[in-house]
C-alpha cells in the first residue's frame, strides 16, 4: 500500500488564484496513481495520495525565507 505525499506551495498557478485548484489536485492524484500502477504494479484503490499545502512564509530557497529570495533575484542581487 503506497502513500504518496506531495507538498506544493500555496500558491497560484493563474492569477486570482492562491492555491492548486481542485482540478489539479485531482490531476495530480490521478497521475501519481496511474505511475504508481505503471511502474510498481500497485493496485488504484491501495494507493493513497496525500497533498499537503505549505503557506508561502513557511518556506525558502538559498537561506532566505522564499519572498526575500524572490524580492533580490527581481533586483538582481
Amino acid at each position: 500500500m503506497p502513500i504518496v505525499t506531495i507538498q506544493v506551495t500555496r500558491e497560484g498557478t493563474d492569477p486570482g488564484h492562491t492555491s492548486v485548484t481542485s482540478e489539479e489536485k485531482a490531476k495530480l492524484i490521478a497521475g501519481v496513481s496511474q505511475l504508481l500502477l505503471d511502474v510498481l504494479h500497485k493496485p488504484l484503490d491501495a494507493t493513497f495520495v496525500v497533498i499537503e499545502e505549505v503557506e508561502l512564509e513557511n518556506w525558502g530557497v538559498g537561506g532566505l525565507p522564499v519572498s526575500e529570495y524572490r524580492k533580490r533575484r527581481a533586483a538582481g542581487s
